[in-house]
């Protein structure tokens, strides 16, 4: 029988992890964590200190978010809502990435608090985008799909991704006119700019399949239904058990992927390396992310999630005696191979257990155990480096939430189809 091709809406949703992982690469992971720690250098701040800091936002910033999903998830249900708070989630996001263009001097502080912002506004549209994938495809193509949209992400990404990296390379090399703060101020628009265009196809394509009827009072009502939303979760025993397991997990992975670039300029590695080493992490996540959509459909989603958070446990021991660049590289594709499938095989994992009806508001509950857990990691890290004034040991205090992420995950029972699938290959 003829594979059917992805949809116009399966497409257009595939292609926002195409927009918005722009901002994760450039923002979260590489340029910010560079010219933060740049200004606050110039500022008198120590190593260990500003890196401490950026945890600490990093936390409060998830923190914000993880008190508003759940509420916002509840709303959003209701007919139409979805795709609201979507765009205006989106528009906070991307317009504050392009307002970090014009923080002046060495304002470490406001850099820290627009950073708080653009954290906000790109965490908060993935709640409503993740939530989207039951509304554009069937749950038998779920892993399929999620998977390749982390890959699709990790392939768009490079394109400004690369275009930064020369940027700052060049204006390092003194071949442009540009200073590296300029360089990077670019980098930030750059970033805006592509977030924007590419999110234009998921604002005109996708629309809610699954909604509630609207009723009087919806913001009241919510706090209502949130309450009965957390006592039906606790019903769905595998749904629950999984929500536990992922609130560790996935903390790990966030916190490294997030810190990764201050912990290697902790250690002395160059701008210039940190940023190629991170270009190639993206080119190497995206075939590993579709790869392991297509070993779940093999070997089961939850045994591939398995895969993924031993190697982040490798990656938590393999740091503790990390030295010189060459450990920072093999660290990074050691990351590289599980970071975009362990998150979206976790996502479509999820995404099968939920009623759809209800999508959104469980989705609501996904997200904000996955955000109060970065709050967790962050300060986990932060805390234990400040105490050992040594990043290698806050990286390895995270091997203890992939541990308990692993326990917790084993209890969760395989689902029917999963099973029926792993047999069946």
């Amino acid at each position: 029988m003829k594979t059917r091709r992805f949809s116009k809406q399966e497409k257009s949703w595939m292609l926002y992890d195409w927009a918005n992982s722009a901002y994760s690469i450039i923002v979260t992971t590489a340029v910010f964590p560079l010219f933060f720690k740049a200004v606050a250098t110039d500022s008198g701040l120590s190593d260990a200190t500003s890196t401490a800091y950026l945890g600490y936002t990093i936390a409060i910033a998830t923190f914000i978010l993880a008190m508003l999903s759940p509420i916002l998830g509840t709303i959003a249900d209701y007919e139409g809502l979805k795709k609201r708070f979507f765009v205006f989630f989106f528009s906070l996001g991307a317009g504050s990435t392009a307002l970090l263009a014009f923080v002046p001097g060495d304002h470490w502080l406001i850099l820290l608090i627009l950073y708080t912002v653009t954290a906000v506004g790109f965490a908060g549209a993935n709640v409503f985008y993740d939530a989207f994938l039951v509304d554009v495809t069937e749950e038998n193509r779920m892993h399929d799909i999620s998977t390749r949209g982390y890959g699709l992400g990790y392939i768009g990404s490079c394109i400004p991704f690369l275009i930064s990296i020369a940027l700052i390379v060049l204006a390092q090399l003194e071949i442009i006119p540009l200073s590296f703060y300029a360089a990077s101020k670019i980098a930030f628009l750059i970033t805006a700019l592509w977030w924007a265009a590419f999110t234009i196809p998921m604002l005109k394509h996708v629309t809610q399949r699954y909604y509630k009827k609207r009723e009087a009072r919806p913001i009241a009502n919510s706090f209502k239904q949130l309450g009965q939303t957390f006592k039906e979760v606790r019903q769905y025993k595998p749904l629950f058990l999984f929500l536990l397991a992922y609130f560790f997990y996935i903390d790990g992975v966030g916190t490294i992927i997030r810190m990764s670039t201050a912990y290697g300029s902790d250690l002395g590695i160059s701008a210039t390396d940190l940023l190629i080493v991170l270009f190639v992490t993206q080119i190497v996540a995206a075939p590993c992310s579709i790869l392991y959509g297509r070993l779940s459909q093999r070997f089961t989603g939850k045994k591939m999630l398995y895969a993924g958070i031993c190697v982040y446990i490798v990656v938590c021991v393999y740091a503790f005696f990390l030295r010189t660049t060459l450990d920072f590289w093999i660290l990074a594709m050691l990351v590289a191979t599980s970071q975009g499938g362990i998150q979206a095989l976790s996502r479509s994992y999820f995404a099968k257990l939920v009623p759809k009806q209800k999508a959104n508001e469980f989705f609501g509950f996904y997200n904000v155990f996955g955000k109060f857990a970065a709050v967790m990691g962050p300060l986990l890290l932060g805390l234990t480096t400040q105490l050992t004034g040594n990043t290698n040991a806050g990286v390895f205090s995270l091997i203890a939430l992939f541990l308990i992420g692993f326990a917790l995950l084993a209890k969760v029972p395989e689902p029917k189809d999963e099973q029926r699938h792993s047999y069946a290959s």
